[in-house]
């Protein structure tokens, strides 16, 4: 987004794919360049002056994947009637001017962009590109195929994102091009999960951008705008510790020292018989602001950073006026005695120094949320905005994972089968494009936004012919696989029209699950098996519905429970039967109004009771742990403010700002309607013409589900409007509340609070919401309230007791940061489904309640649709309605994160314990946990294993990280990995382990 306001958009096609990986033995070759590689990093770093104050020039561009433009218009330069910016165009000038200049260095950060540019150059261009990476003048920061935002991404969607850019530098330019140094300079706000994750990924440190106003105060005055980052409560030091330090000036040149042709700043004159001559001026002007800038600092060390927003299109200008800086500045040193130094730089040249400096550093362990830009500027709105883009996003994550992990089992036989060529790697790269800040965050244009869900649509595709050829592959019957991608509004017209079809569930997950089916049809009776033959129960349920256009007035969906193996699928056969056979016939429950009944909705484990005068929740109950507990669930809107007297600042895409701080119910009561079936009890409640729910609770379950529809937000009223879903309880909470960190480690918040500064709280509902990834709750000493999310979404508990989730926002004005249009979202995202998960629990049994089903909830099992029987895919193999791709469950505290096709023979793998330190739950969940991978997948024997850093480009034997002293508690030494053995791989609580594998499948796929 732009520096001084902020918005992003969507993207297309990222281009040719580079070639496949090399076999393990040349990967490892790879990955060995160069033992000294941490050293050799930096040596190709310039001088500097010892005794002066050396000021690093970080010349650089900034270039959204998406923002105000789509991703395609900003590489090839096309309507620059809404904003002049052409990638292509900067890396040509950018190469030009540094090969004109040898002491010139450029700093370049997105692989989405500079990836497609180097498939478009000759042999020559990339060869000369090489040398200037190879001499250190050409540096990539970061390294991700964009800059992710931190707030509304998936810490799996992070890596992958991750991934895939420093996958593109290790190919192209090996070792030489790995970044040292993260760079995340216009993200809003930074997660704790972040520096974990770059920690993790071995970055030597992580400078950023945008800092909150008063923190920033308070850092400069205390010298601490750089410091030691403990990213992890559970992992230990320095495992993810992080070197992180606050840029001077966001990401933007000091002012009157921008020269780029998009700027109005006067280039430097130096010949004194003109009349513009200024020369002088802009020196001591620098000189100035050097001292200025080195007063918030604690070295002799500063950096400027000299580039913004898809700036350097013609680079020769900037190029032109810095070389003139440095020798008019450096030229004082000798006339006046000047003790400044100016040099060109990198940010890793910066660190370096930084480094050498051998200093101790402060230590912290929160996070840099939420952040504001001044008083009543809370950039808290884009946690939630484009709710169904979110939603999307999240959901092609799931996908994506079914894909890669289907790709891996089978093998080629997956990416080349009957069903013509299925591949992820579109997919994998519409992914990474939505990781963008400016994409799941939902601040971009509409346009932008709408290109951001194509490229998604478009990368679905590819998959589900992979999903084709290796389902029929593992089932060994060739079928008419069919998907239905809008099972979340109910609309599926196969299972609709069908007389008889086979639903095979596929299961993510490394451990057995058990999920209710719904599916809509449009008759009453139909007979379920399962795998084994079997009769499975079902039931049928109506409902009207709220977003399908023109529906009929009743529709219908089954309903099954499916128990699906891990890392595998069930095949379930369903088919009509005539109504006059009453033993397949399961009858559809009259839907009862619920005036005169007693409103409780109960299974084995909860029970939800309802208030009979106004039909909303009021109590859940905890059967098998013996809890109760008073509840209250309500819909309610902030109306969104336009500037007051207060200040200016309206609600929009990235601020909220409510014009009141207390909110507006929808309604006070409900006319609730009772279903209740052997497999399902509901309560349906309409709050008004655009916002309903149901409220669930399925056999076998141990939570409570809320499923809401919300849209179209009516503002014919002229007010914008911010809906939230609240939960007040009887709860003792103390100002405290917790929300995750990009759905890993939890993180305690307290209201009107900062753990590192005091707060001057201007915006007492704003300033208190967090990004809510994957779960938010609150506690007492007893008890604890738990509400998980199917997106990303902003929460808060603005009162002890009270649990808030912002579902849903349409607002009339822009809030000044750039995207120029008002967040009013175009059809089909005015509607919005989604679900949240209640579960109450004993604090000692609430860890492995929610880390586990949060893990089902991201990961989903994924439905695929066919008719009749198929052929089979080999004569003389019998089809197979069950699959397991492991030969045992892995434990509930290891998660299989990443099982993907890595190359010819190859794949790679991640697996993570899923549990913090503390978080036992009674069943030592928060051991260390050892698995054995020798024997461990079905389809496929590892003939040889390396472990690797986090984003798979470094081994991690040979990784080494600068280590930095902390100036509390002792200094932790560089830990040393654990021995690699296949047959006992250790995880300890909250650690990620990956590993490149050389792969045999079995069965001749």
């Amino acid at each position: 987004m732009g520096s001084l306001a902020r918005p992003v958009g969507p993207g297309s096609g990222l281009g040719s794919r580079p070639p496949p990986l090399a076999p393990l033995r040349l990967l490892v070759l790879l990955l060995l360049v160069a033992p000294g590689a941490r050293a050799a990093g930096y040596k190709t770093c310039p001088e500097v002056k010892p005794g002066m104050l050396n000021v690093h020039l970080v010349a650089h561009t900034h270039d959204d994947v998406g923002w105000l433009k789509t991703v395609d218009q900003y590489f090839y330069g096309i309507h620059n009637d809404i904003q002049h910016a052409g990638v292509q165009y900067i890396l040509d000038s950018v190469l030009e001017a540094l090969r004109a200049e040898p002491s010139r260095r450029f700093v370049y950060v997105e692989m989405a962009f500079f990836s497609r540019w180097w498939h478009q150059q000759s042999n020559a261009t990339q060869e000369a590109v090489r040398a200037l990476v190879h001499q250190g003048r050409l540096e990539f920061a970061n390294g991700g195929w964009v800059m992710n935002d931190e707030a509304a991404t998936h810490y799996g969607a992070i890596i992958d994102q991750m991934t895939l850019g420093l996958r593109f530098l290790r190919e192209t330019f090996g070792d030489e091009g790995r970044p040292l140094v993260a760079w995340h300079i216009d993200p809003f706000g930074h997660s704790r999960e972040q520096a974990s994750l770059f920690a993790q990924m071995g970055f030597d440190g992580f400078f950023f951008g945008r800092l909150d106003y008063q923190d920033k105060v308070t850092r400069k005055e205390h010298r601490e705008m750089e410091q030691i980052w403990r990213a992890s409560a559970s992992l230990k030091p320095p495992a993810a510790d992080l070197f992180t330090g606050a840029l001077p000036n966001m990401y933007n040149p000091p002012e009157s020292l921008c020269w780029d042709s998009g700027c109005s700043d006067s280039p430097i004159v130096e010949d004194p018989r003109s009349p513009e001559y200024n020369a002088k001026d802009v020196v001591t002007y620098f000189l100035k602001l050097s001292d200025i800038q080195r007063q918030s600092y604690r070295t002799n060390h500063t950096v400027m950073t000299m580039g913004s927003d898809f700036q350097y299109e013609n680079a020769n200008m900037w190029f032109k006026n810095l070389d003139k800086l440095i020798r008019l500045v450096n030229a004082q040193q000798q006339a006046s005695g000047s003790l400044v130094n100016v040099l060109y730089s990198t940010p890793a040249c910066y660190l370096w120094e930084l480094y050498k400096s051998n200093l101790t550093w402060s230590v912290k362990l929160d996070d840099f949320f939420p952040y504001a830009d001044g008083p009543h500027k809370f950039w808290t709105g884009y946690f939630t905005s484009r709710a169904a883009l979110k939603r999307y996003e999240r959901h092609s994550y799931n996908f994506l994972q079914v894909c890669n992990q289907l790709e891996a089992l089978v093998g080629p036989a997956a990416s080349q089968g009957p069903y013509g060529s299925g591949a992820s790697a579109s997919l994998n790269e519409a992914m990474a494009v939505l990781q963008h800040h400016d994409a799941v965050s939902g601040t971009s244009k509409q346009h932008v936004a709408n290109d951001y869900a194509r490229q998604l649509a478009e990368g679905w595709g590819p998959c589900e012919v992979l999903l084709s050829n290796a389902l029929a592959r593992l089932s060994g019957s060739k079928k008419d696989f069919t998907f239905c991608r809008e099972l979340n509004i109910s609309l599926c017209p196969f299972t609709q029209g069908a007389h008889s079809f086979e639903v095979t569930v596929y299961n993510p997950l490394g451990r057995k699950v058990e999920r209710m089916v719904r599916l809509p049809v449009s008759k009453e009776a139909f007979l379920v098996k399962g795998p084994d033959g079997a009769v499975v129960p079902n039931n049928f349920l109506s409902f009207v519905s709220e977003v399908v256009p023109n529906p009929s007035s009743e529709q219908l969906e089954l309903l099954f429970p499916a128990t699906v193996p891990a890392l595998g699928f069930s095949v379930y056969s369903v088919s009509r039967v005539s109504p006059r056979r009453p033993t397949s016939l399961r009858r559809r429950p009259r839907a009862q109004e619920a005036e005169s009944l007693e409103l409780t909705i109960q299974n084995e484990y909860l029970q939800a009771r309802f208030d009979p005068d106004t039909g909303l929740l009021m109590e859940v109950n905890n059967l098998e742990e013996g809890l109760q507990l008073a509840v209250r669930q309500a819909f309610f809107w902030y109306n969104a403010s336009m500037g007051d007297g207060l200040s200016s600042q309206a609600s929009g895409a990235y601020i909220f700002r409510p014009y009141r701080q207390e909110p507006m119910i929808l309604s006070r009561w409900v006319q609730p309607r009772l279903v209740k079936t052997s497999l399902v009890q509901e309560v349906h409640q309409n709050f008004s013409a655009w916002c309903s729910q149901v409220i669930r609770l399925y056999r076998g379950r141990r939570q409570l589900e809320f499923e809401w529809t919300v849209g179209p937000i009516p503002v014919g009223d002229n007010w914008g409007k911010e809906v939230v879903s609240r939960f007040d309880a009887a709860l003792d909470t103390k100002g405290l509340f917790y929300t995750d960190s990009n759905g890993r480690e939890i993180l305690e918040r307290r209201r009107d609070y900062r753990p590192t500064w005091k707060l001057n709280q201007t915006e007492p509902v704003a300033g208190n919401y967090y990004p809510v990834n994957s779960r938010i709750y609150i506690k007492d000493s007893e008890m604890q309230l738990t509400v998980l999310t199917d997106r990303s979404q902003g929460g808060s508990s603005i009162r002890d007791g009270s649990i808030e989730l912002m579902v849903h926002r349409r607002l009339l004005k822009d809030d000044g940061r750039g995207v120029g249009e008002p967040l009013q979202e175009d059809l089909p995202g005015r509607w919005v489904r989604g679900r949240h998960l209640l579960l109450l629990n004993k604090l000692k049994t609430a860890a492995a309640a929610h880390r586990l089903q949060a893990q089902e909830e991201v990961l989903a099992p994924q439905l695929v649709l066919a008719s009749g029987d198929g052929t089979p895919y080999r004569p003389s193999v019998a089809p197979s309605k069950q699959f397991s791709g492991l030969r045992w469950e892995l434990p509930p505290s290891v998660h299989l994160l990443s099982l993907t096709h890595w190359g010819p023979g190859m794949v790679l793998l991640r697996l993570e314990h899923q549990f913090a330190v503390g978080e036992d739950s009674g069943r030592n969940l928060s051991a260390p946990v050892t698995v054995d991978l020798t024997d461990l997948f079905s389809t496929l024997t590892i003939t040889q294993l390396e472990e690797t850093t986090l984003a798979a480009n470094q081994l991690r034997a040979r990784a080494s990280r600068l280590y930095w002293t902390p100036g509390t508690g002792p200094a932790a030494a560089p830990l040393q990995p654990p021995r690699l053995n296949p047959a006992a791989i250790t995880l300890m609580p909250m650690e990620i382990r990956t590993f490149l594998a050389k792969v045999q499948w079995k069965g001749g796929s």
